[in-house]
Formats: C-alpha cells, structure tokens, sequence
C-alpha cells in the first residue's frame, strides 16, 4: 500500500511538472509571436501608411525612413541581443524577458497613435523611427534570453521538443500577421486601409504584448543568486573565455539564418519575380508551406532528442549543400503552384533540422554565467550580417543578371555550417543550471 501511495505521488508531482514547464515554455515563447507579428505587420502594411509619414517628394523624410529601416533591421539587433544578455545573465531571464514585451507593446502602441506628417511635419517619421529603434532593440534581445530560458526549464531528454516551440511561435508570429492583413483587406476598403484600417494591427500587437506580458510574469527564474552574481556574469570578458564557441555558433547561425531568410521571406518575391507566378498564387503557396513548416518544428526537434543536435545540424548542412542550388533552379521555371509547394516544402524540411533546435544547440554551448548573452549576441550579429541582407544581397544579383551567384552563396554557407557542425562534441552538452 505504501510503494502505491508513493507511486501515486510520483505521478502527481510529474504531472505538476509536465504542467508547469508547458506553462512556462508558452510564456516564454509568447514573446517571439507578438516579436514577429509586429516585424511582419510593419512590412505587410507599410503600404498603407507610408505616404502618411514618408510624403513623395520630402528628402529629408525618405532618409528617415531608410535610416529607420536599417537601424531597426540591422544596427539595433546586435546592441539588443547584448544589452538583454547581460540583463538576463546579471538579473535573471524572466527581468529580461519582461523588459523585452514591455518594449514591444510600447513600439507598437506608438505607431498606433502616431499622428502623420499633415499634423506634426518630420516629427512623424522621426518618432516612427524612435518607436521601429524600440521594436529593434527588442527583437535583438528576445531570441537569446527565450532561447536560454526554454532550454533551462526544459525536460531532460525532450529538450529538442520542447525548445523548438520558439521558432513555432516566431513562425505562427508571421502566419498570424498576414492573416490579420487577409481579413482586414475583406472587410475593409482600400480607401479606409489607407487612411486609418492600417492602425488596427499595431494596436492588436499591443494587446498580444500585454497578454504576454501577463503570461511571464508568473514564470519563475532559472538561475539563482549566486550565478547571476558570479564575476563573469553577463560579460564581454566572460564570453572571450568562451570565444570558440562563440565563433562556432556564428558560423552555423550564418548559414542557418541565409538560409532561413532565402526560403521565407525572399521566397515570395522569387516566385513572383524569377518563376513568374502570380502574387496571390504565390502568397498561397508560401502560406501553406509556411504552415507546415511550423507543424514540423515539434517533429524536427523531437528527433533530435534521438539522434542528437550534432547529427540534426550535419544533416541540416549537407542537405543545404547538395539541394540548394537544385532547389531553387528547379523554381526558376516551376509553372505548377503544387509543384512549386512541394519544392518550397522541401526546402523548408531541409532548413527544419536548424530551426528546431538552433536556439537549444547554442544554449547548450555557453555555460550558465554568460549563456543569455552568449545565445543573443552571436544569433543577432550573425542574423543581422547574413539573414538580414539576404533579399538584399539575391536582388542585387538578380539586377545584373547574375542571380545564380546566389545560389552559389546559399551553398557555400550551408557548407560552412556544415563544417562547423562536423565539429560540435559528439556527445552534444547538457545543460547546466
């Protein structure tokens, strides 16, 4: 009676367990959703509002805007994954954490209410960019601190599953957005979009930021005093001691990003503009691609947890190096939307075995002290350098007619990961709290 009564017990406490850390991997991943929803919702509805802050003609308003698209992408990124790693190393994830969707829901909430270049002249594109400053700093510093946190409350041996819920989360982020867009574009008229439908997703953002607010705020915090007080904590001289898995991380994450960047958010414009297909054929087929991509995250990482992150990332680059350049000149002259689903899908399979686990993989290479700032700012430098300027970089190409050199350039980064990851410890690492 005694063993079964201890039995039952046991089972209880797993079972508050298992309750607790799915409640605490939901309110950590939360964040990315209101994170991308926010980055996506700018750019799906940047043209219904920018004549109101950015008028044709003004000069000084279109460097606004450039200036504010770059240092919101691109310079604000690297400073964010420092600035919450050492937060989230010095005071804890969950300070770090709440910090970051306190930014986003004040972003977002500004260019809600942001009057137009009519009432307040260039205070309008100057406060777009202060609040765009804001969301930069914040997508920065999200992905290092959720990414540690998800991988230190996860379970034993199910890591892989349960931190790939991250990019689940910054997928859906995306799908959501453009379904809001979807829906608003029905019920609404060009006209209304224009002058003040447009708003709508931003204040919808600030709303999901709150609820995510709410959810972190009852998660508890996975390093203890004595860590978060430790000389090396939150550091640039703590990272040095841990340069090589620092230049390790950047390698992969460089070739992890491209291509992540490539067979997303670069892959609509390709089948537009190279493949030729329709807009809205092409915005099906990327949606349902997009949607399984995020239902195979769990799958992916999952799998991992048996065979290992080392031999997930080897697969991952190999298949990058082989299939890339097939992939996407097969694309070129793809006339059939279901056979440039099954392509795009492919390609998004391919990419599966990084995105499920990259936070998880990078964790697991920095020790406790330094590992939110190790995560952060590696993942921010290399997304900014490689994923960020990926469209960038493939129309450039494509403007002087040698769009295949992209290709070649995808491939040799995905060998670069490859390579890297032919390096990582057999035996993967656990994680230490």
């Amino acid at each position: 009676m005694v063993r079964i009564d201890a039995a039952i017990q046991h089972d209880q406490e797993s079972a508050t367990d298992t309750r607790q850390r799915i409640k605490a991997i939901v309110g950590a991943s939360s964040g990315n959703l209101v994170e991308w929803f926010d980055f996506y919702i700018y750019s799906f509805c940047s043209i219904y509002f920018a004549h109101i802050f950015f008028p044709a003609g003004n000069t000084t308003t279109q460097l606004l805007q450039t200036a504010g698209v770059f240092a919101a992408g691109f310079l604000m990124r690297p400073i964010g994954g420092w600035l919450f790693g050492r937060i989230a190393d010095k005071h804890g994830r969950k300070t770090s954490m709440l910090i970051s969707v306190v930014m986003m829901c004040c972003g977002s909430l500004v260019i809600a209410c942001l009057p137009g270049y009519d009432s307040i002249g260039n205070l309008a594109p100057l406060l777009l960019l202060v609040a765009r400053l804001f969301q930069g700093l914040s997508v920065g510093g999200e992905y290092g601190t959720s990414a540690t946190y998800m991988s230190e409350v996860a379970v034993k041996h199910r890591r892989g599953f349960y931190a790939s819920f991250q990019y689940v989360t910054l997928i859906g982020g995306q799908l959501l957005a453009l379904l809001v867009v979807v829906i608003l574009q029905q019920i609404m008229t060009e006209g209304d979009l224009r002058a003040w439908g447009w708003r709508i997703p931003f204040f919808l953002g600030a709303v999901l930021a709150i609820v995510a607010l709410w959810l972190r705020k009852s998660l508890n915090e996975t390093t203890d005093a004595k860590t978060r007080s430790h000389k090396d904590a939150g550091s640039l001289k703590g990272l040095w001691k841990n340069r090589r898995a620092f230049v390790m991380v950047l390698g992969f994450t460089a070739g992890g990003s491209l291509c992540f960047y490539t067979f997303t958010t670069y892959m609509q414009k390709y089948l537009v503009n190279t493949a030729g297909m329709h807009a809205k054929t092409a915005s099906l087929v990327m949606t349902a691609a997009l949607f399984l991509f995020m239902l195979m995250q769990p799958i992916i990482g999952g799998l991992s947890d048996r065979i290992g992150r080392r031999n997930s990332m080897i697969i991952f680059g190999a298949l990058t190096t082989f299939l890339t350049i097939p992939i996407l000149l097969t694309l070129k002259s793809v006339t059939n939307p279901y056979v440039a689903f099954a392509l795009v899908f492919a390609a998004l399979l391919m990419v599966s075995f990084y995105t499920s686990i990259s936070g998880l993989l990078k964790a697991e290479m920095f020790p406790v002290q330094v590992r939110a700032l190790g995560v952060g700012l590696s993942y921010a430098v290399a997304n900014a350098v490689f994923g960020g300027s990926a469209e960038y970089v493939a129309l450039s190409l494509k403007s002087i007619d040698l769009e295949n050199v992209f290709f070649w350039y995808v491939t040799i980064m995905g060998l670069l990961a490859l390579i890297v990851s032919l390096s990582l410890h057999r035996k993967g690492k656990e994680i230490q709290l």
